[in-house]
């Protein structure tokens, strides 16, 4: 393959290096704003976190220079070796690690700790996106989906283990690259019923209307509707008169429920629950008649959000962590934990409220000051933000994190090769979903699963996994204009 004889430094997104730089930059002023006391240490001693981030910062760039020496192709040879090497780096974690804060994932070697799930996102990003952009790859076969779960969940099972849901959580977001990359939309949608299923489960578990559990009725209403609406629009029944059975007795179940109800108590949900039944016989029924298989998935995708409905009580009681319950409890407003689960969450806010329009200014924020933020130098980080610079610096650290990740997928449209563009787009779904989810966190939309802030984010490992993420694909691109 010809290559043009030109320097990487002429070929290499300069946008790209300039937001890492800012970001980074603003990221370290966080941290001192977070971490610095005025009677401790100065901000350069690097025995303390503001001097120990301004380290990790100047060895990053070390390891910038060295990530775009590398050849490009020396990431597609070795990704699955990377991967395989980061994956026995993983499981000896679980074994070797000293339990910190509940988790076993920080590998302790004398005065450093480093923490592999960091980097295996990295690992994980280049070895999806070489057997996704292998010559030939055709992502509609059940084979070749099932290996992409396979390479997706294995480090993540493997960090689950090292009792970091957290950062296993991250690896859902490598499902936004397949469905990019041809993964059926059901199945993005299957994903995204599910978080919905259970938020509306257990946000009206104990809401009752009549004998009628509300939260169940409204989660069998969603399942049925639908169903009605897959087998009446998008797979588009033959005959007028099957549609007019569905929509009718849809339309008439409810109002001869509730006319029943007048005289003997009646349970809409399971009301509804024979309803679907009765539209799910209908189905198998046509599919037999018609020899119309597409209604099989239907009926396939009832049964298992029916089961998936009825098995959340089981796996918040008996599969989550108590620490997990209340965090889930107190995001949807059913726990009133300020002094516990709810504490972090409500001082974050309290700080980020105080900051005003224009914030408090560069060391001067009282919240932080005081430590009422737990965490507030790491998974926290954005409240220091809300808090010194105001409404105004928080939009501009949302404007940032937007240009990057629209700058990832345009690059990533730009690639001449399968490999680099799926690797692109993993790195912009992964910086999407630690934007999405710690912000959320911290402003008390989502639960506390404990992610960093990408850049922000106090902590050797946490700036190097990114760093690496990032310039991995940056080195890629200048290739591109190479070729």
């Amino acid at each position: 393959m010809y290559y043009k004889k030109t320097s990487i430094w002429k070929n290499i997104d300069w946008l790209t290096i300039l937001l890492y730089i800012i970001m980074v930059t603003a990221g370290w002023f966080s941290i001192c704003g977070a971490s610095y006391e005025y009677d401790s240490v100065s901000l350069f001693d690097l025995s303390g976190r503001p001097g120990s981030q301004l380290m990790w910062i100047g060895l990053s760039f070390v390891l910038v220079f060295i990530v775009l020496m590398l050849d490009a192709d020396f990431y597609g040879v070795f990704a699955y070796l990377i991967y395989g090497g980061m994956l026995i780096l993983l499981i000896a974690t679980i074994f070797l690690a000293p339990d910190i804060k509940g988790s076993r994932s920080w590998l302790v070697i004398g005065s450093l700790q480093m923490q592999p799930a960091e980097f295996a996102k990295f690992a994980t990003a280049l070895a999806l996106a070489k057997f996704m952009g292998a010559y030939g790859f055709k992502f509609a076969t059940f084979k070749n989906f099932s290996l992409c779960l396979v390479l997706i969940m294995l480090p993540m099972f493997c960090i689950l283990l090292q009792k970091e849901t957290g950062s296993a959580l991250v690896y859902l977001a490598f499902f936004l690259v397949l469905y990019r990359e041809g993964m059926s939309g059901y199945v993005l949608m299957a994903g995204i019923s599910a978080v919905a299923f259970f938020v509306i489960s257990m946000k009206y578990s104990d809401v009752m209307v009549g004998i009628t559990p509300l939260g169940e009725l409204i989660v069998l209403c969603i399942i049925q509707a639908i169903t009605v609406f897959l087998a009446t629009t998008v797979y588009k029944l033959r005959d007028k008169l099957h549609v007019k059975v569905l929509l009718g007795a849809t339309a008439a179940t409810y109002p001869a429920a509730f006319i029943v109800s007048l005289f003997i108590p009646v349970n809409f949900a399971l009301v509804t629950l024979g309803l679907l039944g009765a539209t799910c016989c209908y189905l198998i029924f046509l599919t037999i008649k018609n020899w119309v298989w597409h209604y099989v998935l239907i009926f396939l995708f009832v049964l298992v959000a029916v089961g998936f409905l009825f098995s959340v009580d089981y796996v918040f009681d008996e599969v989550l962590e108590p620490h997990q319950q209340m965090r889930i409890k107190v995001s949807l407003g059913l726990e009133d934990d300020p002094s516990g689960a709810g504490y972090n969450v409500n001082q974050s806010i309290i700080a980020i409220g105080s900051g005003g329009l224009l914030g408090r200014g560069f060391l001067n924020g009282t919240q932080t000051k005081l430590k009422y933020v737990p965490e507030q130098d790491t998974d926290f980080i954005f409240c220091t933000v809300g808090e010194e610079q105001g409404f105004v610096g928080s939009i501009l650290v949302l404007i940032l994190f937007t240009i990057l990740i629209v700058r990832l997928i345009i690059l990533s449209e730009k690639q001449k090769t399968a490999f680099a563009r799926i690797y692109g787009y993993s790195v912009a779904a992964i910086f999407f979903f630690h934007l999405f989810i710690n912000i959320g966190m911290v402003i008390g939309l989502t639960p506390v699963i404990g992610i960093p802030l990408p850049f922000f984010s106090y902590g050797g490992s946490s700036l190097w996994g990114f760093t690496i993420l990032l310039f991995v694909f940056l080195r890629m691109d200048a290739t591109r204009k190479e070729r």
